[in-house]
């Protein structure tokens, strides 16, 4: 089976966290909570387990796959409109959620926690809420390339200094997907063909997910590659030889992405569940993944931000319309599966 004709059957893929009941055997139950979460279960499962010690309340969670970050459980969700088994959706990227909202699966819900997360991260008609956001980051091996030698922006990868030194996750999958579909929102189609069209000539490597890029980079099986801050993080904290650029920063602008959080509509527990997006959206929260290996950083002005990563309001974000970056994602990524020859 191919990976493009394998989606479907994504939902059989999803790693369920039975030690705390599956989704369809909590309903009507005691106070109980059902969260399909994309963010790294390391990370977004001690948050989630903080919330039952506080509450008293259990929480059944689903898990998506490392290779198809959100895009599993956003379309275990539209598959299963006509009998919701979730309550909440916690997505590690933009694209996936607003795809949700267009197609009418997701509750309007104002969380008062949401209170001081700057107002383009918070959908005006109440369907997301943005918070601990990442950054999509050029990630290079400080032993094979320097400092002022590593690229510092997208297009760079495309130069024939990098020709087959260079990684990047498959687009049509988590924060990648976010990314393309940004740039071809900015660009436009002929020049995010052109640009996609240099990197595959360049012999630019599509891997299963951004870890792997990472870790193709500390071995020096490449020299740089397309990541997300935490998995270079990681990489950091375990003393290898990995650093990062933000790439564009003085150009198109880096690009940024929250975490996102929603009510699924007609969702077996709602108020548990808007219960839960409080807690998901409150400072603590932020404080703890800016805290971890995560190294998220807190939309809440006044929780300290992680070492290693830049504070927002230090740099230009590529874009903050994520709607517009959302509405391109199935037609990029389509594009790209045919480019890249995926």
């Amino acid at each position: 089976m191919t990976r493009s004709s394998s989606v479907l059957a994504l939902t059989l893929l999803v790693v369920l966290d039975v030690g705390c009941g599956s989704p369809g055997s909590v309903r009507n139950t005691d106070r109980s909570v059902t969260i399909y979460v994309s963010t790294d279960r390391v990370f977004s499962e001690p948050v989630l387990r903080e919330y039952e010690r506080r509450s008293g309340v259990r929480v059944a969670v689903a898990y998506d796959t490392e290779e198809t970050k959100s895009t599993g459980l956003a379309n275990r969700i539209l598959a299963e409109a006509g009998r919701p088994q979730a309550d909440v959706f916690w997505s590690n990227e933009p694209v996936r959620t607003l795809v949700l909202k267009s197609r009418n699966v997701l509750a309007s819900y104002r969380s008062p926690s949401a209170a001081g997360i700057p107002e383009t991260l918070v959908d005006p008609d109440g369907y997301w809420t943005g918070f601990s956001a990442r950054i999509r980051v050029i990630a290079y091996n400080t032993q094979l390339v320097r400092p002022n030698e590593a690229p510092q922006s997208v297009f760079d990868l495309a130069d024939a200094r990098w020709k087959g030194q260079a990684a990047m996750a498959d687009p049509r999958f988590g924060s990648t997907s976010f990314h393309v579909a940004a740039l071809y929102a900015e660009l436009g189609d002929a020049k995010g063909d052109e640009l996609f069209r240099q990197l595959r000539a360049n012999g630019i490597r599509v891997v299963d997910s951004n870890s792997t890029v990472r870790d193709l980079v500390a071995r020096g099986e490449v020299k740089v590659g397309l990541t997300d801050t935490d998995d270079v993080n990681v990489a950091i904290e375990n003393g290898q030889p990995v650093a990062m650029i933000l790439p564009d920063k003085d150009g198109l602008g880096v690009p940024v992405m929250p975490n996102m959080v929603s009510l699924v509509a007609n969702g077996p527990h709602p108020e548990e569940g808007r219960r839960l997006i409080d807690y998901l959206l409150s400072s603590d929260v932020e404080r703890q993944l800016a805290e971890s290996e995560a190294v998220q950083i807190p939309l809440h002005a006044g929780v300290p931000g992680p070492k290693h990563i830049p504070q927002i309001s230090s740099f230009t974000p590529m874009t903050l319309d994520y709607g517009k970056a959302a509405a391109r994602v199935e037609d990029v990524t389509a594009r790209l599966a045919t480019i890249l020859g995926l």
